[in-house]
């Protein structure tokens, strides 16, 4: 990459957001954890510093040595950056006598200073602290204030240094785009020049360099993540990129068949495996979530080390891995606790002994159906909602059986094509449907039943890193839940989800 901003990050729930915001920019950046700050090169034209659930005060709170970035590149820090900035250079801070946290009007703004041009008095942003940046260092000045805070926002004037109190990430700072603007382009002068198409450029480059004469080994899966890394190595090696879609028993009604048929005249080599008997027989007894996963990835791992054997010489395994799931691998603190194994990142076999190659794992979602655009990938393989890599074996609560796979398929078959007919489809991020280990009463036709309970779920997002459920049209769910009740045998009772991700995850296992 020719230029970057580097985020290091201390935990904040929003230092995605922040990386969202910057790529908006047209301009690449990275996250980092902060206790691993990456070389700080040429090529680093910027750094931010993100927020975090401690306080500065705190005996363990997360720290890092000044003297490795201040003077390297313009910095910003971001809440408890901007406080963590002002406590080790000499301020002062304390608990806040009125705590800030929502929408807030800055009373008092600097807009000669270059961070602050054309932000207005009276601006609202978003407050989110518990300390307050009590005095600032001697060489510090301030450069914004709300009425309860004096410190908002403040400058270095011997180094190219703010700090700021609110969150310009978050749409509620109604002019952190403009903020975030004048750091990255005016302070970083950087050249806006991250699109599409230069990525699809410099990622074809990289990987004929990278791969030479060799063949890769992909696994398909007729998702966005995957279509669009196996075009992007195909652009770059033609044939010898060999693509593998693995029918798991798992996946949606019809769909081993639907997306063999959409890579037809696409110019992909795909070739088809139905292993739906190996893969129930290894889930046979499994009721806990992370055993299922597993015994789904060593199967699909078995299965798809057979087919990648029978080609001669690949040294290459190619892989969708786009960047929240790497962002998502990555402790802030070092090692975490587990909320579930990751289908991409991790758990290869070594006797594969293939080299890996993620063309995405810079991307977030958005991003990869930009690239798949600019590709000329079509229209509805990009459009098509996320579906977990384990598919429906982490839809059905509880153990697996053929039948309980029958049932929810026909039930995630009415509901998706419901959004659909209705028109709703493309307003939601990802849907499906659970099969719950719940049996309900109920009455058909004057006869008392006592059969399963299926929850559906819709919910909104960017890139999955958060989500809110969908507020679909009663009419729409009353229709969708008459459908199911009716037509699939089984089932008496559907309910919808309506967490958001945090706390609830978008899936239910």
């Amino acid at each position: 990459m020719a230029e970057k901003i580097i985020i290091l990050d201390f935990g904040s729930q929003y230092t995605q957001l922040i990386a969202r915001r910057v790529r908006e920019l047209n301009v690449y950046c990275e996250i980092h954890p902060f206790s691993k700050i990456p070389e700080i090169d040429g090529t680093v034209k910027g750094i931010i510093l993100s927020g975090s659930p401690c306080s500065v005060r705190q005996e363990d709170n997360p720290d890092i040595n000044l003297g490795e970035i201040i003077g390297k590149a313009p910095i910003l820090g971001i809440c408890y950056g901007a406080q963590l900035l002002a406590h080790k250079s000499g301020g002062e801070i304390l608990p806040s006598e009125i705590r800030e946290y929502g929408r807030a009007k800055l009373a008092r703004v600097d807009s000669k200073n270059e961070l602050l041009k054309e932000i207005n008095i009276g601006s609202q942003v978003w407050m989110s602290h518990g300390d307050t940046i009590l005095d600032i260092p001697e060489d510090y000045e301030i450069i914004a204030s709300t009425d309860s805070v004096n410190v908002a926002a403040f400058h270095s004037q011997s180094h190219p240094v703010w700090g700021i109190q609110f969150h310009p990430e978050v749409t509620h700072t109604e002019q952190g785009k403009i903020l975030l603007r004048n750091f990255v382009v005016h302070i970083c002068h950087c050249l806006q020049d991250w699109t599409p198409d230069i990525f699809i450029e410099s990622t074809v480059e990289a990987l004929k360099e990278l791969i030479g004469r060799d063949k890769v080994v992909l696994g398909l899966s007729g998702g966005v993540d995957s279509s669009v890394a196996a075009f992007l190595i195909h652009k770059a090696i033609g044939e010898r990129l060999h693509c593998i879609f693995v029918d798991n028993g798992l996946l949606r009604k019809n769909e081993f068949n639907d997306v063999l048929e959409s890579y037809k005249g696409m110019g992909l080599n795909v070739k088809g495996v139905e292993a739906s008997a190996e893969f129930y027989k290894a889930l046979e007894g499994l009721s806990d979530p992370e055993e299922k996963r597993k015994a789904i990835g060593k199967t699909f791992i078995e299965i798809f080390d057979q087919e990648a054997h029978r080609i001669e010489n690949v040294k290459w395994l190619g892989q969708g891995t786009i960047y929240p799931d790497v962002i998502e691998s990555v402790s802030v603190n070092g090692p975490s606790v587990t909320i579930k194994s990751h289908h991409n990142v991790g758990g290869l076999p070594e006797k594969m002994k293939l080299k890996v190659v993620e063309p995405l794992n810079t991307l977030f979602k958005d991003e990869v159906r930009r690239v798949g655009k600019a590709l000329g990938i079509d229209d509805k393989i990009l459009g098509r909602h996320p579906f977990p890599g384990p598919g429906l074996g982490i839809r059905i609560l509880g153990d697996i059986t053929a039948e309980k796979v029958r049932v929810l398929q026909e039930v995630d078959h009415l509901f998706i094509n419901g959004l659909k007919e209705a028109g709703l489809y493309d307003e939601v991020w990802q849907a499906g449907a659970m099969l719950l280990p719940v049996q309900s009463v109920g009455v058909m036709g004057d006869e008392r039943t006592y059969e399963s309970v299926v929850a559906l779920r819709a919910v909104s997002s960017l890139d999955g890193m958060t989500a809110d459920w969908c507020h679909l049209p009663y009419d729409f769910l009353s229709d969708v839940s008459s459908n199911i009740i009716n037509r699939v045998k089984g089932v008496n009772r559907v309910v919808y989800d309506i967490s958001s991700k945090p706390p609830a995850t978008i899936e239910w296992e």
